[in-house]
């Protein structure tokens, strides 16, 4: 975690290499970091609000209400039916309980600290080869390039992304997605 102040970057993974990480991940019983990533990257919340999930809260539901840890906003989230999957999935795999933390501790009792989950990220990218400069950031990032690829790099998604990261301005969301000005500029010559 970076210290206050301080700037930090990070990568994002292409969907089907997040995709198949999470995979890798499940297949070498790695299930709360292959939960951890799909999670992540299906609904982009900041990490200090992905970490108080609860089962009861995502299992078998369309959508979950949320209050943002750093914004105070209330927040509706989708939950995708190819996320809904993989969370079935990996709750058995876990044999949690509905009322746990998804992203419980090993004595627990509470979710992951964040310090946690940046060191364990970094040795999963060594272990599985990913190059590149990964942080906790790299989770929402993923799920912003994707919306972007699949909307033809539109400014509108660039617009409904700046709401659903609460951005202050989509030039926010340029900077946070690594969109460089002649790479935009690219764009409308593209059209």
């Amino acid at each position: 975690m970076a210290l206050k102040g301080q700037k930090t970057t990070s990568d994002f993974l292409e969907w089907e290499k997040m995709q198949s990480l999470v995979l890798r991940l499940e297949r070498d019983g790695e299930y709360k970091f292959a939960l951890l990533i799909a999670t992540g990257s299906y609904i982009g919340l900041r990490i200090s609000d992905l970490l108080q999930l609860r089962w009861e809260q995502v299992l078998n539901q369309d959508y979950f209400i949320i209050t943002e840890k750093k914004t105070k906003k209330t927040r509706k989230v989708t939950i995708n039916p190819e996320l809904q999957e993989i969370l079935v999935r990996l709750y058995k795999s876990l044999q949690a309980e509905e009322s746990q933390y998804m992203f419980i501790n090993r004595f627990g009792d509470k979710p992951f600290s964040i310090q946690y989950v940046n060191a364990k990220l970094k040795e999963i990218f060594i272990k599985y080869n990913n190059k590149g400069q990964y942080s906790i950031h790299f989770i929402r990032k993923t799920l912003g390039c994707r919306v972007w690829e699949v909307n033809k790099y539109s400014d509108q998604a660039l617009l409904l992304l700046s709401q659903l990261f609460n951005h202050s301005s989509v030039s926010t969301t340029k900077i946070y997605l690594g969109i460089r000005e002649q790479e935009i500029s690219n764009l409308y010559l593209s059209v």
